[in-house]
Parts: C-alpha cells; sequence; structure tokens
C-alpha cells in the first residue's frame, strides 16, 4: 500500500474510531454512575428479556399449574440479587482494580480457582454478546416475522456497530446507548405499571400458537422447581461486570460503581417482580413465535404502536447489552495478561487508549458462536448460566475467606451474607450442569478447562522466556562484536547500491552473494553476467556466487550462512535489498524474494536480517526509486 493509501485508510479508520488520545485525556472516555447503566449493566437490566422466559419454559412441562410458581421462584431470585449486589459493592472497595471474581480468587482462593474463574468469565463474557444480540434480534423477528429469515446477518451487523463503538472507548459507547438505556427502563417500568393499573388489551388473542402440553409431561416436584430456580437465574447475569470494570469509571472510581450496583439492583430487582405478577395475573405461556415479554407488553398496551415501539427499543438495548461484555472482557483480558496468562499485547492500549485486543477477539468469539446456533437464543442459554455462576460462587467464596483473614468490623454478618450466597449459586450452578449437560452446557464443561489449559501453557511459557532472559536480574557489561555482513543481490541495481551502502556503514567486512541456478543443456554460465556487471560497477566488497541445480534460492544462501557461522567468530549479519512499490496492486507483480529469504531466516537464531527498502514510485510513464 503506498503513502497515499495507506493515508486514506488512516484517515478513514481515525473517522470510524476516532484521532488518537493521549494518555491524559483517558479521563474523556470513563463513565459516570448513570453511564454505567449502559456501559456495564445493560446485561443485567435487559436479562428481564429471557429470565422469566426461561422459568415458565421449565414449569410449562408441568402444565398450566404450574405457572403460578413463576412468582414465588421470582422472589427468590431477587433475593439473591440483593445478596449479589450487596456482595459486588463489597468486591468494588476491597478489590478497586477491577477483575471481579478473578481478582478475588487470586487474592483468597490461589492460582487455579483464579484461573477457573478467569476462564468462566471468559466464557461468560462472550455468551453476554451472543445471547445478548440473539436475543434483541428475537424480539425483533417476534414484532416482524419477515425478518426472521436474516437473523443471523442482522445479528453479524449489530455486533460489527458495538465492537466499533467499543474501539472508540467505552465513554462513546456509554453516551451513544444511554438513550436507548433510558427509554427501556421508562418504557418497561410504564408497561408494568399499566398492567398493574389497567391493562388495555387483557382479553385481546394473543398470536402464535400456544406451546403448551395439553397433558402434564413432568410432575411438580422439588427438582422442577428447583430446575425452573435456576433457569431463572440468567436474570442475574451481569451483575458482577460493574465490579469487573471499576477503573472505567470517572474518579472517585469506587464510589460511582457502588452507585451503579445499587441503580441495577434496583431496577432489575423491580422490573423481575412487575413481570413476575403480570405473567401469573395473565398465566402467560410459551408461544410460538413470541416471546414471554412480547406477550406481556401486548396484554398490557395492545399491539399499537406502542407494543411496536417497545418492541423495537428492547430489540436495541438487547443488542446493546453486548456492550457490557466489551467493557469487562478487555479490561479481565489486561489483568490477565499482567499475570503472564494472556499473550500480553492483551495489557497493551492502543491511540484510543483502549485494550483493542481485547475487543476485537471478543467479537470474533461471539460471532462464530452466533453464526454455529443460527442466532438462537434458547440454545445459548443452557451454556450461558454456568460460567456466571462458577464466577458468582468463588466470588463470594473469595470474600468469605477474605472476611475470615481481614476481620474487619461486623465481619461475621458479611461473612455470613457471602457463604449463603456462594452456597445458593453453587447449587444453581450444579442444577443448571445436571439438567442442561445434554442440552449444550457440556461445551462449557470443555470451554472452561481448555482455557485454564491455556492460561497454564502460557504462564510456563513466560516463566520460561523470563529465565531465559534474565528479567529481574542486572545482566552483564555489553561487549562490541564484529560484524561481517551479508547482502544477497540478484542483480546490479539501485536497490543493491542502496543495501551494499548500508552493509558498508555498519562494517569494512562485506559479501555479496548471488544465486546461480545450473540446469541441464542450458548455454553458457548464467551468473556470468552478472559477475561481469559487478566488476563494471565495483562497489568495493567481493560478490560470491552460490551455484545449486535446485530451484530454490534460500537454501544455497543458508548453507552457505551455516558454513560461515561455523568457521568465523564474528556476528553475521544479513541486509536484503528490496524495491518496494507505492501502490498497493503493484506489489502482487514484485517476485517477493525477500519474503522468501526473511522467512527461512528466522529459524537461524544466530543471524540478525533485515529488509533494506527503497520506495519504487509509478506515476504514469515516470517510474523512478527514491532513497
Amino acid at each position: 500500500m503506498g503513502s497515499g493509501e495507506r493515508g486514506a485508510a488512516a484517515g478513514l479508520w481515525q473517522l470510524l474510531v476516532g484521532p488518537p488520545l493521549r494518555a491524559r485525556e483517558v479521563s474523556r472516555e470513563q463513565i459516570s454512575s448513570v453511564q454505567g447503566l449502559p456501559a456495564l449493566s445493560l446485561d443485567a437490566l435487559t436479562s428481564v428479556a429471557y429470565g422469566p422466559e426461561a422459568i415458565i419454559l421449565v414449569l410449562a412441562v408441568a402444565g398450566a399449574g404450574a405457572l403460578h410458581l413463576v412468582l414465588p421462584i421470582t422472589i427468590a431470585i431477587v433475593v439473591l440479587l440483593a445478596i449479589l449486589v450487596f456482595s459486588y459493592r463489597q468486591v468494588i472497595d476491597a478489590y478497586p482494580g477491577g477483575g471481579g471474581a478473578y481478582a478475588v480468587s487470586r487474592g483468597n482462593l490461589g492460582t487455579r480457582a483464579s484461573q477457573l474463574a478467569g476462564a468462566a468469565l471468559i466464557v461468560d463474557y462472550t455468551l453476554t454478546v451472543a445471547v445478548s444480540i440473539a436475543a434483541g434480534v428475537a424480539s425483533l423477528t417476534s414484532a416482524y416475522p419477515s425478518l426472521a429469515s436474516a437473523t443471523v446477518p442482522i445479528c453479524l451487523a449489530i455486533l460489527a456497530v458495538i465492537t466499533l463503538l467499543n474501539l472508540r472507548g467505552l465513554g462513546s459507547a456509554a453516551r451513544a446507548f444511554l438513550l436507548p438505556t433510558m427509554v427501556f427502563i421508562v418504557g418497561l417500568l410504564a408497561v408494568i405499571a399499566i398492567g398493574l393499573i389497567h391493562p388495555l388489551a387483557r382479553h385481546a388473542p394473543l398470536p402464535g400458537v400456544s406451546l403448551m402440553p395439553t397433558r402434564a409431561l413432568e410432575a411438580v416436584s422439588v427438582l422442577l422447581v428447583l430446575k425452573a430456580f435456576s433457569a431463572g437465574c440468567s436474570a442475574l447475569t451481569g451483575v458482577e461486570a460493574i465490579a469487573n470494570g471499576v477503573p472505567l469509571f470517572k474518579r472517585p472510581r469506587q464510589r460511582r460503581a457502588r452507585q451503579t450496583e445499587v441503580l441495577l439492583g434496583a431496577i432489575l430487582g423491580l422490573m423481575l417482580l412487575g413481570l413476575a405478577v403480570l405473567a401469573d395475573r395473565w398465566h402467560i405461556g410459551p408461544r410460538s413465535g413470541q416471546t414471554v415479554l412480547s406477550q406481556i407488553i401486548g396484554v398490557a398496551v395492545g399491539r399499537g404502536w406502542a407494543f411496536y415501539g417497545m418492541s423495537l427499543t428492547i430489540t436495541v438495548v438487547l443488542a446493546l447489552a453486548a456492550n457490557t461484555s466489551f467493557g469487562g472482557l478487555p479490561v479481565l483480558g489486561g489483568l490477565l495478561a499482567r499475570d503472564n496468562y494472556l499473550p500480553h499485547v492483551y495489557a497493551v492500549r492502543d491511540d484510543r487508549q483502549v485494550f483493542a485486543s481485547g475487543i476485537w477477539s471478543l467479537a470474533v468469539l461471539s460471532g462464530v458462536l452466533m453464526i454455529a446456533v443460527d442466532g438462537n437464543t434458547q440454545r445459548l442459554i443452557p451454556l450461558f448460566a454456568i460460567g456466571v455462576f462458577t464466577g458468582f460462587t468463588l466470588s463470594q467464596t473469595g470474600l468469605v475467606v477474605h472476611w475470615r483473614r481481614t476481620r474487619p468490623p461486623r465481619w461475621m454478618h458479611r461473612a455470613v451474607i457471602n457463604g449463603t450466597g456462594a452456597v445458593v449459586t453453587a447449587a444453581a450452578t450444579i442444577i443448571f450442569l445436571g439438567t442442561k449437560f445434554t442440552e449444550g452446557a457440556w461445551v462449557v464443561v470443555i470451554a472452561v478447562p481448555a482455557f485454564m489449559l491455556l492460561f497454564s501453557r502460557i504462564h510456563r511459557y513466560y516463566q520460561r522466556a523470563g529465565r531465559a532472559m534474565g528479567l529481574g536480574t542486572i545482566p552483564g557489561r555489553p561487549r562490541p562484536r564484529p560484524s561481517l555482513v551479508v547482502v544477497p543481490v540478484v542483480d546490479v541495481s539501485r536497490p543493491a547500491q542502496r543495501a551494499i551502502s548500508e552493509a558498508l556503514s555498519l562494517s569494512d567486512d562485506v559479501i555479496a552473494v548471488t544465486v546461480a541456478i545450473d540446469a541441464p543443456g542450458q548455454d553458457g554460465d548464467p551468473a556470468r553476467d552478472i559477475q561481469e556487471e559487478w566488476a563494471r560497477w565495483n562497489p568495493g566488497p567481493p560478490l560470491k556466487v552460490l551455484r545449486t541445480e535446485y530451484s530454490s534460492i534460500a537454501d544455497p544462501i543458508l548453507a552457505f550462512l551455516d558454513e560461515l557461522h561455523a568457521k568465523r567468530q564474528e556476528q553475521i549479519v544479513v541486509l536484503i535489498p528490496v524495491a518496494v512499490p507505492d501502490r498497493a496492486r503493484y506489489r502482487l507483480l514484485q517476485n517477493h524474494y525477500d519474503l522468501v529469504l526473511s522467512n527461512a531466516l528466522r529459524d537461524r537464531p544466530y543471524i540478525i536480517a533485515a529488509r533494506v527498502p527503497m520506495s519504487l514510485h509509478v506515476a504514469g510513464d515516470e517510474t523512478r526509486l527514491e532513497d
């Protein structure tokens, strides 16, 4: 790509993601307490779209008579929500550097537990993106069934927009998402209020076909209730994201993060209880082509402009709920990289002061997942809650250990609450794992240990590399070494002149080499022309002709370098001349001799190799090389 094309591409990219930010300007992309709702809480807030539905789908197998259990089960889930909000407020205070369950586990439960928490959170964040976007598109296709065939393309388009906004910075995404978030919260609370006071379409027929079994397929039992409870706990996903992303808030970070956590708990709890009351009152059950939330909105406000407007709003915020993961996973990736469990590139900020590697990785993983399940929310839900509740359990258990070790005032009271939360979330995890294993939960059972194995391998590599590089020790004084510079050439040209000039600036000991392929039946010496030209040019260094009967040009050069290395003590430097066209379309016309040789030299750690580029400008009929 030429300088003009590079400039145009850079300008377009800068237009999309914004100009570079100085380190001191990073506060522009930090968020306030209210902005924390669209940035880090939409996942939890919008889980009302699939949490109550998950309860009803489980209870439906026991017949219509079991649907009255929706309300008591939801009340139990809201109690657990209160425990989690209380606990994560404590996590925010104890671990303000972010990381949530990973940071708590690392500080209190040891290496393996922290790796488990990190792996579970990565799975959780990936599934959050996929589930949120798929649920949003499901809401859209419930209101507009003609769009059902385009489910996956719509999912990927939404993912692309969210990824781009987060590459601009979390603050930009939060500001962009604030209005639809507020419309969603106010609108859904208004729907609940109207439904409780005076529903507008109480007796209107519901579209779709009832999916309730004609007779009970399973009796109401403790196990069924526990299954419904654990399924409904998917509505609690995202509660931990605020504690994971404390560094993303403006100062004072901890106070702002705690305020956002309380706002989230209050709004989510109110929504869940309101929807459960309405679902119980109207005997809402599963129907074809209709989500539970869509049915409740239709009964509460009718299927006019308010229904379609609310459906579109839900679609938007459900899709935007993926932003929770884009706020949390890059921070987690940075912490894991800092602890040598992920490649260090995940701890590097880009020009916009964001962890771009984490953002891109999350986008790719979630995109592949949505394609794999055809954008079907219910195929993702069984995978969803296991990683979430594993993190919940570890963070609660870690806090119990933390309180016992530090013993602050009322530590017993705090430990009892956290211990209760740990027991309940662990039970939900086990039930989910047992009941959903064959429906897809086995994927998480494989994915989490696979990530843990990856963490261990990466960590061991960094330990070995650190020892080999002498990190943490003072190395000896640098010692200069004489250098032998080798310049591979294919002809006498200005790129060869440039490379020879650079070589002579490094050392007086320079050798030029060229490869001559001796083919049967050829006339004359294939190296004669370049030898005669070299003699007329007389640049100083001698020209060594390497003869071969094979077509490879790299192998003779490598063999020559190996021979030099065995015989001589000097450091060997290889400078490869290359002409670089200024137009990208002309690069395919080059022979890529330099790339072939550069790749071959990577296996020779005793050689320092470098390309010596020379710009080749082509404008109409005018062609010139430029130093």
